[in-house]
This record gives structure tokens, sequence and C-alpha cells, in this order.
């Protein structure tokens, strides 16, 4: 390792595709824009704010040895975090995801992030190995993981004496995907980082608020959430208590990776050692300065 790192990100580390116009879309939509290649995924979002609010992440993904792979990991490297723990392999192609956002939003996105799922558990492999710790010297730092990996390999995470003593953030990496959060919310384990949607779909039932989607997370064993809620009220829940704040109101022009840029900014703030008022706060200005930043169209 050439670098000690602050926090591990684990997850999915892809080239995001996306396409996006000022005007309002619908189904079969045909209209001018800009299409953009860069690098994403959600462990990849995490860790680019993360390395812009001065920390150091080291990567825990699968990523493959083609030429999209090789340009991945050097753009990666050039924003600052640790690849030697990346698992590349020679038989799966590096994931990609794609999307299509107008004026009105997220129009429809598509995830490949088979090769991930495919890896599996050898992208846990530094966990063990020496590189990052061994089996009788867990990790004990921050780590922030998604809902890309399986539900196997998330349920064992989630039980796994590798991380027991780590300091885990996990959010899902999309609604669909939301339900392989389940593990962590029965083991009482971590800090979940969800959506409105998302919170509902683990409760299996709906919610109007993010305070009572809180609520119904923590009913359910979970030891500490965030949900957001777009524009509207967040609120972070623990054991002892909620905490809602309302956003800052901007104009939205972007909104892939926005849930990632909350989540980023307020493992920052509590790294640094902010209030929980005060890491919410930061966190929502981070995710409103990124969905107002400027796009090029």
């Amino acid at each position: 390792m050439t670098m000690t790192p602050d926090i591990l990100c684990i997850g999915s580390v892809l080239w995001d595709v996306i396409g996006r116009s000022a005007s309002a879309m619908r189904q079969g939509s045909d209209v001018p824009g800009r299409i953009t290649r860069l690098p994403g995924g959600v462990a990849m979002n995490i860790a680019m704010t993360l390395a812009r609010f001065g920390l150091t992440p080291a990567l825990l993904t699968a990523i493959g040895r083609d030429a999209e792979g090789d340009e991945l990991i050097s753009a990666c490297a050039a924003r600052g975090m640790i690849t030697e723990t990346v698992y590349r392999s020679d038989d799966l192609p590096t994931d990609v995801y794609m999307a299509v956002e107008g004026a009105n939003g997220l129009i429809a996105a598509i995830a490949d992030a088979h090769s991930l799922e495919a890896a599996g558990a050898k992208i846990l492999s530094p966990l063990s190995d020496g590189r990052l710790a061994t089996v009788d010297a867990p990790y004990t730092g921050l780590v922030a993981l998604d809902g890309n990996l399986t539900l196997n390999l998330l349920s064992d995470i989630a039980r796994s004496p590798l991380l027991a003593q780590a300091d885990l953030r996990v959010a899902p990496a999309s609604p669909g995907k939301a339900e392989r959060l389940a593990p962590f919310v029965q083991s009482g384990r971590g800090t979940l980082y969800v959506n409105l949607e998302e919170a509902s779909l683990l409760c299996q039932r709906s919610f109007d608020t993010s305070r009572r989607a809180a609520e119904g997370l923590l009913a359910r064993g979970a030891a500490r959430v965030l949900v957001t809620d777009g524009g509207a009220d967040a609120t972070e829940g623990r054991q002892d208590g909620l905490l809602t704040q309302t956003p800052p109101q901007v104009l939205v022009t972007r909104v892939t990776g926005a849930g990632d840029t909350f989540m980023a900014a307020h493992i920052a703030a509590d790294a640094t050692g902010a209030n929980a008022e005060d890491a919410l706060r930061r966190a929502l200005q981070a995710a409103a300065t990124y969905v107002s930043g400027e796009t090029a169209l």
C-alpha cells in the first residue's frame, strides 16, 4: 500500500454514461442534449466526494482487465484514491451505468453491475490478506458500503468478524435494490442512508415524511438511519431520538449522484467531529450544491 486509507469504499466503481437534456422528456422522446462518460458507481461517487473533503478512500470493487478498466483505474488514482485494493478480473468486463435525465428529472437508467456481483467475496480479500487487515487484526475504521453487492454477500458482511469492529455506513444502489439492506436493519448494524422510497420498501409500508420513515426503520431494529426526501425534510434517526432539517431550496439541474454526495458529506462531517446538527446541515448543503451544479447543454 502506498497510502493509508481514511475509509474503505466497497461496491460499484464503473463508467457512468449520462445523457442530459434541458427539455422535459417522456417515453419515446428524441431531443438534443449532452452525453458524458465519467467515473461513477455508488462507491466511486462517495469516494470522489470524500476525496474532495480531504479524506483518502481505498476502493474494494471489481474492475475488468480491459481497456475501459485500465482507464478507470487511472482515473481513480488521479482522484486520490487507493486502487491497489481493487480486484481485477481477467474474464469479467468493466461495469457500466447508463441514464437519461431531462428537465423533469431522471427518465430512465440501467445499471450493469454484473461483474461486481459475479466477483462476490473476492473483492473483500484485502480485509484478510494483510493489505488492509487480517483475521486476527480486523479493520476498525470507516466503511462506506453500497447495495450493488448481492444479498448473500451483504448478509455475510453484516455478520462478518472481518468488519465487526468497523464503522459501517450503508446505502442501497437504487430503490430496486433497497431490500438488500434488510440484513443491516435486522442485525442493528451500521448507519443506513436511504431515501423515502427505499425506506418504504425496507419497511414494506408507505411513509409520507422522512421522520415517519426513520421511525419505521428504527422500530424494525435499525441502529441509525438518515432518510432523505428530495427537496423536502431529511431526518437522522437513532434509538435515542430524531433530528429533522429542511435542505436549501435550489434549482435542480442534475440528480444522478445526489444521494451519494449527501452520504459522503455526512460521513466526512462525522469524521471531523461535527455534532449531529452540523453534520446533517453540511450534508444537505453539499447535496443542494451538487444538484444545482451547472451542466452544459
